[in-house]
Order: C-alpha cells, then sequence, then structure tokens
C-alpha cells in the first residue's frame, strides 16, 4: 500500500447546529481563540455557513457553525435553514448545541431529530452554564439527554472558557485520520470582504433594536488600500427595508451611523491590520428579505 505524502492527523469536519441564540458563534470564537464569527442577542445574526479552523500538533478540526434552525418567516430565513441543514449532511461529528439557561422547546426538539439523522457522531453540548444554576444544569441535562442518542455529552461555557478543552476531546476522538485541509495558520475560511461586512452588521445589530437588525443587509461597495499613509479606505452599503429603519440608522444629525462605524473601525483594523476610513451610506431595498435575488446578492446562507 502507498503511504501518504501528506502529514496525517485525525481532521475532519464538526457541525454546530442548535436553535437561533444557543451560542453557537460565541463557542466558535472561544475555540478558535480570536473573533471570527459575529455575535449579538438577536436571532438570525449568523446567516453564513462559516468554517472555523482549530489546529493542533496532532489535530486540525474544523467547525462549521450554522444559521440557528427556527420556523421560516420569509425567503432569508429558508435559506438559512437550508443552509444548516446543508451542514449536517456531510461532516464527521454533528453537534447539538443547547442553552443551559433556557428551557427546552419544541424548536430543540425539532432541531435534535435532524441531528439524530445525521450520519455521523453526535455530540450534545450544553453551552452557557456560567448563566444558569447548577440545579439547573442538571435539569437542563437530563432533558437533553432524551433528545437523541449521543456518542458523548459535554457541559461548556463559552465566555468564562470553562472545559473548551472538553468540547475539543468530545469531537477530536470521533475524527478519521486525514489530511490538514487549511492551512495551519488560517482560524476561518471567511473572505476578508465577508468578513468585513459581517463585522459592520454586528455593529448595527449591537446599536438598534427593534425590527431594524432583521431588516439589515452589508455590501461592500469598494476597497483600496494606501502603503503611503498604510490606511485602508472601505465604502460600505448597509441595506434596510424601510425609509424608517434608515431614519432610525442614521440617527439624528448622523449620530448613529457615525457611531456605528467608529465601532466597526475597531475589528476592521484588527482583521487588516492597517487603519481605516470607513465610509458608511445607508439605502432602502423593499423587502429585501423575500426576494432571492437580493438574498444571493448578500451572500446569506448558500448563495456566496
Amino acid at each position: 500500500m502507498t503511504e501518504p505524502t501528506y502529514e496525517v492527523v485525525k481532521s475532519g469536519f464538526v457541525a454546530l447546529v442548535g436553535r437561533p441564540n444557543a451560542g453557537k458563534s460565541t463557542l466558535v470564537n472561544a475555540l478558535v481563540g480570536s473573533k471570527v464569527a459575529i455575535t449579538s442577542n438577536t436571532p438570525q445574526t449568523t446567516r453564513h455557513r462559516l468554517r472555523a479552523i482549530v489546529d493542533q500538533e496532532d489535530a486540525q478540526i474544523v467547525f462549521v457553525d450554522t444559521p440557528g434552525l427556527h420556523k421560516p418567516e420569509d425567503a432569508l430565513g429558508e435559506e438559512l435553514n437550508r443552509s444548516a441543514m446543508m451542514a449536517l449532511s456531510d461532516v464527521d461529528v454533528a453537534c447539538l448545541v443547547i442553552d443551559a439557561s433556557q428551557q427546552i422547546g419544541p424548536g430543540d426538539r425539532w432541531v435534535a431529530h435532524r441531528v439524530a439523522e445525521a450520519k455521523a457522531a453526535r455530540v450534545l453540548i450544553l453551552t452557557k452554564v456560567d448563566i444558569a444554576r447548577p440545579e439547573e444544569v442538571e435539569k437542563q441535562l437530563v432533558v437533553a439527554r432524551g433528545l437523541a442518542k449521543f456518542d458523548e455529552v459535554v457541559v461548556c461555557s463559552a465566555r468564562e472558557a470553562f472545559n473548551l478543552d472538553g468540547v475539543i476531546a468530545a469531537v477530536k476522538s470521533h475524527l478519521p485520520d486525514g489530511p490538514r485541509y487549511f492551512p495551519r495558520d488560517m482560524p476561518t475560511d471567511q473572505s476578508v470582504v465577508v468578513m468585513l461586512a459581517e463585522f459592520i452588521r454586528e455593529r448595527v445589530l449591537h446599536n438598534t433594536r427593534d425590527e431594524v437588525p432583521h431588516a439589515v443587509g452589508v455590501v461592500i461597495e469598494d476597497m483600496k488600500y494606501s502603503k503611503k499613509s498604510d490606511t485602508t479606505t472601505i465604502m460600505a452599503i448597509i441595506f434596510v427595508e424601510r425609509e424608517s429603519q434608515k431614519g432610525i440608522i442614521v440617527g439624528k444629525s448622523g449620530d448613529m451611523i457615525r457611531k456605528i462605524g467608529t465601532d466597526a473601525r475597531v475589528d476592521l483594523e484588527r482583521l487588516l491590520g492597517t487603519k481605516v476610513y470607513l465610509d458608511l451610506r445607508v439605502k432602502v431595498k423593499k423587502d429585501w428579505r423575500r426576494d432571492a435575488s437580493q438574498i444571493k446578492r448578500f451572500g446569506y446562507g448558500e448563495g456566496r
């Protein structure tokens, strides 16, 4: 038998699925050790199927962060659900992520059923245990264990970095021998342009409320780097569905859009390693979440 020409390690793909706000993206960032996924308390924060890479001397684990599975109300919701379901179709490990601080309901059971159908090892991850009382965690574990037949069960806290090694060990034990699929210094497969747009959208989510976050999409229109000033100039458009939403994002005398830009520049400069001049504009694209062509333009779900 011919020996492989590549370094053989434990390697494979691990899908993280769960209800919206279960803590998947926060967990991914904690496992990777850097910010690759945006987070907020708004449902549907995650709109891209993101791959985040944990590289070790004897393993390379590719975590697939997915949009939260939910009852869709528009074409965008349907696309995000499709993206999450596709992630389960071709992975080595399927992880059901359950929020320890929230009562397990029909949504969790629906997601668990999909995990049970996956042709992969199954791992139950009970996260956010830092904000749940010990007795709540024990109760959640009893109920969650009954949702499906799991090969491994792990409790952890991404924010407190509690038992992240336990998560790694649980999934690693079910990975096959194989190659490193990505360069060792690559934390994610997301393109820089997608990450820039997402970091801007994250700042919109954190600074606005009510119906505005759901209706926001961000497109990077132009990006230029000046070696002389070591500055990257980025022109981005924030799309919304209503004139009233545009007014909220712009704010009185432009106060809100300036705050969004100031907040976003911190992450953009960290990502690019340069100074950033950010030109933000807001445009209305009526009912874009119901338009498949517009969803594809934003690159959400499987559209990219």
